[in-house]
């Protein structure tokens, strides 16, 4: 009776929900770290594993309402993938037009990811290759609460989109906000991508706590990639200047007597391909880091991937990825859901979507 109501309304109001996800798991081997070498089950190596509702309802004209809710959560121990959020991934509602474009409210993806996972990175920020192992892509990079983006139409291949996240914090309208705007251009085989995205690192005063100022972190990306059919090439290369602009995701991986300092000056640099090899993809990068400042904490990465489709959602894969770290750097081999704990990884698993 409750499902007949349910298809009642949802006829009623001309509105579709799909249910999607991702399940991913596998074995990863992590070499080099301080606590020595780790060989462990894990969820989410290319593709963190997921399960989200996405709705749209056709509002007349050429307006609809949408909504997107997406939760993580863990194949190798079933827990999700935070404890404190439920729909940790994205969370949002919005309007779409066609001839107006897309803007919606909530939790989101930063467009300056979005150009790394779906333009820089043939690893597509997955596996041990991924582009988040010296590029900075944690935290608010990659998904932002309070947020309000906006995405233009397409013109001849070119849209625009922007995001701003309040920081809401009281007594200061500017203390933890943060923009993101982005360039894109898509057509003939080419995808090409320029964000620059500004974080506020200022903290407002509560209670007998002074207000603490900062510098801004900045991040300007600029990415392309180009499908030439029998190898398709990538390359990325950014500006990170400031304070959180280039944070270290693990704070002392090696155990070094003094902990590698987040740079607040580098430039990143990939060049990477992907290529059909029978009935599946061979992936390849190399990664460079450039820590201007006066520790000059540099490192590179190399990695190689091949993916196999056993169906149209059904791939098994395999992955490995090196790090060189330089003058105390200390930069870890991750993949998609985890940062890693050494300087080199294996992974071999199974993807399914749904």
């Amino acid at each position: 009776m409750l499902a007949g109501s349910f298809a009642a309304v949802t006829a009623h109001a001309q509105s579709n929900v799909t249910i999607y996800g991702i399940v991913d798991a596998g074995i990863v081997r992590e070499t080099g770290g301080a606590g020595g070498d780790v060989t462990k089950v894990t969820s989410g190596i290319g593709s963190q594993s997921r399960i989200g509702f996405r709705g749209v309802e056709d509002l007349g004209g050429d307006l609809s309402a949408i909504f997107t809710l997406e939760s993580g959560y863990k194949i190798d121990d079933g827990t999700l993938d935070s404890t404190n959020t439920l729909f940790n991934r994205q969370a949002f509602v919005g309007l779409k037009s066609k001839t107006l474009g897309t803007l919606t409210v909530g939790r989101q993806y930063n467009p300056l990811y979005n150009a790394m996972s779906q333009v820089a990175d043939p690893f597509g920020a997955g596996y041990a290759g991924s582009i988040k192992n010296l590029f900075p892509a944690g935290g608010v990079n990659t998904r932002v609460s309070n947020a309000i983006v906006y995405q233009t139409p397409s013109f001849s291949g070119f849209t625009v989109d922007g995001l701003y996240a309040l920081g809401e914090q009281a007594g200061d309208n500017t203390a933890g906000r943060l923009f993101s705007v982005g360039l894109a251009y898509t057509g003939n085989g080419l995808n090409v991508r320029l964000v620059h995205s500004n974080r506020n690192n200022d903290t407002a005063a509560t209670g007998t706590a002074a207000a603490v100022n900062r510098d801004d972190g900045k991040n300007t990306l600029l990415a392309a990639n180009y499908d030439f059919k029998v190898v398709k090439l990538f390359a990325a290369y950014e500006w990170d200047k400031g304070p959180n602009s280039a944070p270290i995701p693990v704070a002392n991986a090696y155990g070094l007597k003094v902990a590698p300092t987040a740079s607040t000056d580098s430039n990143d640099a990939l060049i990477g391909l992907t290529a059909p090899l029978g009935n599946g993809t061979v992936m390849a990068s190399y990664m460079n880091k450039n820590d201007k400042t006066r520790f000059n904490q540099d490192a590179h990465q190399w990695a190689v991937g091949y993916s196999y489709a056993l169906s149209k959602r059904t791939s098994a894969y395999t992955a490995y990825a090196k790090i060189k770290n330089k003058n105390g750097a200390g930069y870890t081999v991750g993949n998609n859901n985890e940062v890693g704990s050494g300087d080199a990884a294996f992974n071999l698993g199974l993807r399914h979507t749904f």
